[in-house]
Protein backbone atom coordinates (compact mmCIF):
# COMPACT_ATOMS: atom_id res chain seq x y z
CA UNK A 1 0.00 0.00 0.00
CA UNK A 2 1.10 3.59 -0.55
CA UNK A 3 1.38 6.29 2.14
CA UNK A 4 -2.15 7.63 1.58
CA UNK A 5 -3.70 4.16 1.99
CA UNK A 6 -1.57 3.29 5.04
CA UNK A 7 -2.49 6.41 6.96
CA UNK A 8 -6.17 6.39 6.02
CA UNK A 9 -6.38 2.93 7.62
CA UNK A 10 -5.00 4.08 10.98
CA UNK A 11 -6.60 7.55 11.15
CA UNK A 12 -9.03 6.80 13.98
CA UNK A 13 -6.39 5.13 16.17
CA UNK A 14 -3.59 7.56 15.37
CA UNK A 15 -3.82 10.03 18.26
CA UNK A 16 -4.64 7.41 20.87
CA UNK A 17 -1.43 5.55 20.11
CA UNK A 18 0.96 8.48 19.65
CA UNK A 19 2.19 8.42 23.25
CA UNK A 20 2.88 4.71 22.97
CA UNK A 21 4.90 5.15 19.80
CA UNK A 22 6.84 8.21 21.00
CA UNK A 23 8.51 7.74 24.38
CA UNK A 24 9.39 11.46 24.63
CA UNK A 25 5.95 12.69 23.56
CA UNK A 26 5.55 15.67 25.93
CA UNK A 27 9.05 17.08 25.36
CA UNK A 28 8.83 16.43 21.64
CA UNK A 29 5.46 18.03 20.95
CA UNK A 30 4.58 20.35 23.82
CA UNK A 31 7.73 21.57 25.53
CA UNK A 32 9.73 22.04 22.32
CA UNK A 33 6.84 23.99 20.79
CA UNK A 34 6.72 26.27 23.84
CA UNK A 35 10.47 26.84 23.54
CA UNK A 36 10.17 27.75 19.85
CA UNK A 37 7.26 30.13 20.21
CA UNK A 38 8.84 31.83 23.23
CA UNK A 39 11.75 32.83 20.99
CA UNK A 40 9.98 34.02 17.84
CA UNK A 41 7.60 36.74 16.79
CA UNK A 42 4.12 35.25 16.87
CA UNK A 43 3.39 34.10 13.29
CA UNK A 44 0.30 35.31 11.45
CA UNK A 45 0.08 32.35 9.04
CA UNK A 46 1.28 28.79 9.71
CA UNK A 47 1.43 25.90 7.23
CA UNK A 48 1.44 22.34 8.65
CA UNK A 49 2.80 19.82 6.13
CA UNK A 50 1.65 16.23 6.54
CA UNK A 51 -0.67 17.54 9.24
CA UNK A 52 -2.60 14.29 9.64
CA UNK A 53 -5.03 14.55 12.55
CA UNK A 54 -3.81 18.05 13.45
CA UNK A 55 -1.81 16.95 16.48
CA UNK A 56 1.12 19.32 15.92
CA UNK A 57 -1.16 22.20 15.02
CA UNK A 58 -3.01 21.55 18.29
CA UNK A 59 0.16 22.37 20.28
CA UNK A 60 0.95 25.41 18.15
CA UNK A 61 -2.62 26.64 18.47
CA UNK A 62 -2.33 26.49 22.27
CA UNK A 63 0.48 29.04 22.06
CA UNK A 64 -0.70 31.05 19.02
CA UNK A 65 -4.51 30.88 18.87
CA UNK A 66 -4.81 34.02 16.72
CA UNK A 67 -2.68 32.69 13.84
CA UNK A 68 -4.22 31.36 10.64
CA UNK A 69 -3.39 27.68 10.11
CA UNK A 70 -3.47 25.67 6.88
CA UNK A 71 -3.28 21.90 7.36
CA UNK A 72 -2.07 19.89 4.36
CA UNK A 73 -2.11 16.10 4.07
CA UNK A 74 -2.36 13.49 1.32
CA UNK A 75 -4.77 11.35 3.40
CA UNK A 76 -8.19 12.97 3.64
CA UNK A 77 -9.37 10.57 6.35
CA UNK A 78 -6.58 11.88 8.58
CA UNK A 79 -7.69 15.45 7.89
CA UNK A 80 -11.25 14.47 8.78
CA UNK A 81 -10.00 13.74 12.30
CA UNK A 82 -8.41 17.20 12.35
CA UNK A 83 -11.67 18.76 11.19
CA UNK A 84 -13.43 17.16 14.16
CA UNK A 85 -10.65 18.23 16.54
CA UNK A 86 -10.92 21.88 15.50
CA UNK A 87 -14.66 21.99 14.83
CA UNK A 88 -15.95 25.55 15.16
CA UNK A 89 -12.52 27.20 14.89
CA UNK A 90 -12.61 29.50 11.88
CA UNK A 91 -8.89 30.25 11.50
CA UNK A 92 -7.95 26.65 10.61
CA UNK A 93 -8.38 25.34 7.07
CA UNK A 94 -7.52 22.09 5.29
CA UNK A 95 -6.10 20.96 1.95
CA UNK A 96 -5.85 17.39 0.66
CA UNK A 97 -2.58 17.68 -1.23
CA UNK A 98 0.69 15.87 -1.90
CA UNK A 99 3.10 18.51 -0.58
CA UNK A 100 6.09 16.75 -2.15
CA UNK A 101 4.69 17.81 -5.51
CA UNK A 102 2.96 21.07 -4.71
CA UNK A 103 2.70 23.61 -1.88
CA UNK A 104 -0.23 25.98 -1.34
CA UNK A 105 0.10 29.15 -3.38
CA UNK A 106 0.07 31.53 -0.38
CA UNK A 107 3.08 32.59 1.69
CA UNK A 108 3.51 31.76 5.38
CA UNK A 109 5.46 33.10 8.36
CA UNK A 110 6.08 29.60 9.72
CA UNK A 111 6.05 26.16 8.12
CA UNK A 112 5.92 23.14 10.42
CA UNK A 113 5.81 19.39 10.00
CA UNK A 114 5.76 16.34 12.26
CA UNK A 115 6.69 12.74 11.44
CA UNK A 116 6.06 13.10 7.73
CA UNK A 117 9.06 14.30 5.72
CA UNK A 118 11.08 11.17 6.56
CA UNK A 119 8.90 9.36 3.99
CA UNK A 120 10.66 11.27 1.18
CA UNK A 121 13.90 10.32 -0.53
CA UNK A 122 16.88 12.57 0.17
CA UNK A 123 16.59 14.19 -3.25
CA UNK A 124 12.90 14.91 -2.71
CA UNK A 125 13.64 16.28 0.77
CA UNK A 126 16.15 18.68 -0.76
CA UNK A 127 13.63 19.85 -3.38
CA UNK A 128 10.96 20.34 -0.72
CA UNK A 129 13.29 22.30 1.56
CA UNK A 130 14.08 24.70 -1.29
CA UNK A 131 10.35 25.22 -1.92
CA UNK A 132 9.82 25.82 1.79
CA UNK A 133 12.68 28.35 1.82
CA UNK A 134 11.09 30.24 -1.07
CA UNK A 135 7.72 30.36 0.73
CA UNK A 136 9.09 32.09 3.81
CA UNK A 137 9.87 35.78 4.40
CA UNK A 138 13.12 37.02 5.90
CA UNK A 139 13.27 35.62 9.47
CA UNK A 140 10.53 33.12 8.63
CA UNK A 141 10.96 29.70 10.21
CA UNK A 142 10.70 26.05 9.25
CA UNK A 143 10.41 23.50 12.05
CA UNK A 144 10.64 19.78 11.35
CA UNK A 145 9.65 17.39 14.14
CA UNK A 146 10.67 14.05 12.66
CA UNK A 147 12.30 10.67 13.07
CA UNK A 148 15.89 10.17 11.99
CA UNK A 149 18.53 7.50 11.67
CA UNK A 150 21.90 7.72 13.38
CA UNK A 151 24.85 8.39 11.10
CA UNK A 152 26.71 5.30 12.31
CA UNK A 153 25.32 1.84 11.57
CA UNK A 154 25.84 0.44 15.06
CA UNK A 155 24.27 3.41 16.84
CA UNK A 156 21.32 3.27 14.44
CA UNK A 157 20.90 -0.40 15.34
CA UNK A 158 20.75 0.66 19.01
CA UNK A 159 18.04 3.22 18.24
CA UNK A 160 15.91 0.82 16.22
CA UNK A 161 16.20 -2.18 18.54
CA UNK A 162 15.36 -0.13 21.64
CA UNK A 163 12.38 1.47 19.89
CA UNK A 164 11.03 -1.99 19.03
CA UNK A 165 11.56 -3.10 22.63
CA UNK A 166 9.67 -0.05 23.95
CA UNK A 167 6.75 -0.74 21.63
CA UNK A 168 6.57 -4.39 22.67
CA UNK A 169 5.83 -3.36 26.27
CA UNK A 170 3.82 -0.21 25.52
CA UNK A 171 0.36 -1.76 25.51
CA UNK A 172 0.00 -1.59 21.73
CA UNK A 173 -1.81 -4.54 20.21
CA UNK A 174 -0.03 -6.98 17.92
CA UNK A 175 -2.15 -5.57 15.09
CA UNK A 176 -0.96 -2.02 15.87
CA UNK A 177 2.65 -3.18 15.80
CA UNK A 178 2.18 -5.07 12.53
CA UNK A 179 0.72 -1.94 10.93
CA UNK A 180 3.66 0.05 12.27
CA UNK A 181 6.09 -2.42 10.70
CA UNK A 182 4.31 -2.01 7.36
CA UNK A 183 4.53 1.78 7.64
CA UNK A 184 8.23 1.51 8.50
CA UNK A 185 8.79 0.03 5.04
CA UNK A 186 7.87 3.44 3.64
CA UNK A 187 10.45 5.31 5.75
CA UNK A 188 13.40 7.04 4.08
CA UNK A 189 15.13 8.43 7.14
CA UNK A 190 18.27 10.52 7.00
CA UNK A 191 20.45 11.61 9.90
CA UNK A 192 19.94 14.87 11.77
CA UNK A 193 23.38 15.98 10.61
CA UNK A 194 22.51 15.38 6.95
CA UNK A 195 19.21 17.24 7.17
CA UNK A 196 20.83 20.21 8.89
CA UNK A 197 23.29 20.38 5.99
CA UNK A 198 20.49 20.10 3.42
CA UNK A 199 18.68 23.05 4.99
CA UNK A 200 21.86 25.11 5.19
CA UNK A 201 22.50 24.38 1.52
CA UNK A 202 19.06 25.80 0.69
CA UNK A 203 20.07 29.16 2.14
CA UNK A 204 18.67 29.12 5.68
CA UNK A 205 20.90 31.36 7.80
CA UNK A 206 20.48 29.54 11.11
CA UNK A 207 19.84 25.80 11.33
CA UNK A 208 20.00 23.79 14.54
CA UNK A 209 18.72 20.57 16.06
CA UNK A 210 16.94 21.99 19.12
CA UNK A 211 15.69 18.71 20.57
CA UNK A 212 16.82 15.11 20.23
CA UNK A 213 15.95 11.83 21.92
CA UNK A 214 17.16 8.75 20.03
CA UNK A 215 14.96 8.41 16.90
CA UNK A 216 13.10 11.66 17.49
CA UNK A 217 14.47 15.14 16.87
CA UNK A 218 13.30 18.67 16.09
CA UNK A 219 15.22 20.85 13.64
CA UNK A 220 14.68 24.60 13.42
CA UNK A 221 15.69 26.63 10.35
CA UNK A 222 15.50 30.42 10.20
CA UNK A 223 15.62 32.21 6.86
Amino acid sequence: MNIEEQFNIIANEYDKNRRKFIHCFDDYYENTTKFIIYNIAKPMRVLDLGAGTGLLTYYWYQQCPSAEYVLVDIADEMLNIARKRFCGIDNISYMTLDYSKQLPSDDFDAIISALSIHHLSDSDKQKLFKKIYNKLPKNGIFINYDQFCAEQYEMNRWFNSYWEKQLSVSGLTEHDIELWKERRKLDRECSVEKEVQMLSDCGFEAVKCIYSSQKFAVIAAIK
